[in-house]
């Protein structure tokens, strides 16, 4: 993907046009999603919120290139993404998307630091930039004495802190998560909410948040309700 750096890109970072899902349910039809447009620019921080079911993981997989719609366009940076190639669309999704999800995944034998390294030393890039960089986004995540700890050392806020600045050590140009505060009380989530939000900011990403809890909306640059298979502004 030609890139000529965050601040080149003319117009939304992440453009969803005529989304549509459907899934067979016994002899019926279940449209999940029934046409959702969306646009996100770089910098800011969308939030779309729903009940269980609504088609929120189902349109964050559409958006990431990870399921592809019946119907529809994702563009990416400029670029129409679904009628790539799959190892086109597959580099898009590692160089241009970061994911969170509710549950961390962090790998226990690997410090905090390490986790976050992890995807830049698969990129190529060598361990001492590596760790650089994790360490940066750590800091940012307020974890900077909590590098050298393993994630069984780590309280929940924390693992989940340590998984954002995972998911944006790369440099995506975009952000997609899915209930990322969905399993840490009140008090933890909205400050892990805080440190994401922050991030988001500073690290010039567009991102996309579901979540289906509406204390953290006041985090958000607009909120997008999911309803009747569309996105509906709030």
């Amino acid at each position: 993907m030609n890139d000529h750096g965050h601040e080149g890109q003319i117009g939304p970072v992440l453009r969803l046009r005529n989304i549509v899902r459907r899934y067979p349910s016994g002899t019926s039809v279940l449209n999940v999603l029934s046409g959702v447009d969306l646009d996100i620019n770089a910098g800011e921080f969308v939030g779309l919120i729903g009940p269980s079911g609504s088609g929120k993981s189902t349109l964050l997989h559409a958006a990431g290139l990870l399921e592809k719609p019946d119907e529809g366009e994702v563009w990416i940076a400029g670029q129409e993404c679904l009628s790539l190639k799959d190892n086109e669309r597959t580099a898009v999704r590692r160089n241009a998307i970061g994911f969170v999800y509710q549950f961390h995944h962090l790998l226990p034998e690997f410090t905090a630091l390490d986790n976050v390294a992890m995807p830049l030393r698969i990129a190529g890039e060598g361990v001492r930039a590596s760790r650089r960089e994790a360490e940066r986004l750590l800091e940012i995540m307020g974890l900077s004495d909590r590098l050298k700890h393993q994630p069984s050392q780590l309280s929940g806020g924390e693992q989940q802190r340590v998984a954002i600045a995972r998911a944006l050590v790369n440099r995506p140009r975009i952000l997609l998560a899915d209930e990322p505060t969905g399993n840490l009380d009140p008090n933890t989530s909205a400050a892990v909410f805080q440190s994401l939000f922050d991030l988001v900011r500073i690290e010039r990403v567009a991102a996309l948040v579901a979540t289906h809890n509406h204390d953290l909306q006041t985090y958000m640059d607009r909120v997008m309700v999911m309803q009747d298979g569309k996105a509906i502004a709030r």
